[in-house]
């Protein structure tokens, strides 16, 4: 589930550092498709666009610490 596209961005972090520092990257197979201020604007917009799970949202910021795993589901509960 988007191993490859988690896989892009930590081998080119430093080089998408460069360009998208503290910002949210959108990250379809090894492609940058987006870059947004925050996660919401990341998700609602690209969402629009591609299909959920079908894509990575990723905080683009130095080191390891931003190395999120966020999972939603559609999932109701009664």
């Amino acid at each position: 589930m988007l191993e490859k596209e988690f896989k892009y961005y930590r081998e080119q972090q430093n080089e998408l550092l460069k360009k998208y520092n503290n910002r949210f990257v959108v990250i379809v197979g090894t492609e940058v498709v987006g870059d947004y201020d925050n996660y919401e604007q990341a998700l609602f917009k690209t969402a629009e666009k591609y299909e959920p799970g079908t894509f990575l949202v990723q905080e683009c910021t130095e080191g390891e610490d931003a190395y999120t795993q966020t999972f939603h589901s559609r999932v109701y509960f009664a």
